[in-house]
């Protein structure tokens, strides 16, 4: 079965796309565990220590992400790329408070690596996930709202096959639907990068993403990095 799939339209504009995908089953969530919890905080001074007064718009992951905003129509200093609203908040604020384990997990990778990474509830998806040009009947409700919108033509957005959008303006906000709360057990998670050296950014960063379920949500997890030439995820494994 496709699980999660590059659009050919998405992939004819944005050649230079490396999506990690993987997909987590059995896995446990819930408040995040007092190690994880450090290393996560850990991680938070020394991504600040690091960045120092850097502006955001100078770290090369991010600035990718700003001009593939740009290039649908959207003001990425409106709506900033998931990644970069993780690292504002960590820079302006200090640090970025406590979700969950599977959410402090993505967000821990998100700012060691500067791109964004999403969890999604397998159980709120319907069958396939498509990254692709939005055309304004897809469905969409906010994290923390109870409206329904509906997102912009030519908007790249994730839905899957009922039309429901997961993730809206890419990587700018995922829906509350699929949001990982404390009963999901099966999650689809990725991290996606346009810049030159993304492919191995990704693949490091999925590497410690699997470490750190390994570690601490249990289960077992399977993964692939798409591209133009590799533009779907199927699970199980064909080939």
């Amino acid at each position: 079965m496709d699980i999660f799939i590059y659009h050919p339209d998405i992939l004819a504009r944005y050649p230079q796309v490396a999506g990690g995908v993987m997909l987590a089953q059995g896995v446990t969530n819930g408040p995040t565990p007092a190690p994880l919890l450090a290393l996560y905080q850990a991680e938070q001074q020394q991504v600040g220590q690091r960045l120092g007064d850097t502006p955001l718009s100078q770290v090369e992951s991010l600035a990718a992400w700003r001009r593939v905003f740009r290039g649908f129509g959207v003001d990425p200093t409106q709506y900033r790329s998931a990644a970069e609203a993780l690292l504002r908040r960590l820079t302006k604020k200090g640090d970025i408070p406590s979700i969950n384990l599977l959410v402090d997990t993505g967000n821990l990778v998100s700012i060691r690596y500067a791109l964004p990474v999403a969890v999604f509830d397998r159980h709120a998806v319907q069958r396939t996930v498509t990254v692709h040009f939005a055309d304004g009947s897809e469905r969409y409700s906010e994290l923390g709202a109870s409206e329904e919108e509906h997102p912009q033509p030519g908007e790249v957005v994730f839905s899957d096959e009922n039309k429901q959008v997961i993730a809206r303006r890419w990587c700018w906000r995922q829906s509350a639907s699929s949001a990982a709360i404390a009963e999901t057990r099966d999650c689809l998670i990725t991290v996606e990068a346009h810049h030159d050296t993304g492919r191995q950014d990704v693949e490091a960063a999925l590497r410690d993403l699997r470490a750190l379920l390994h570690d601490y949500a249990g289960g077992t997890t399977t993964s692939t990095i798409l591209d133009a030439s590799h533009p779907t995820f199927s699970y199980p494994p064909t080939g």
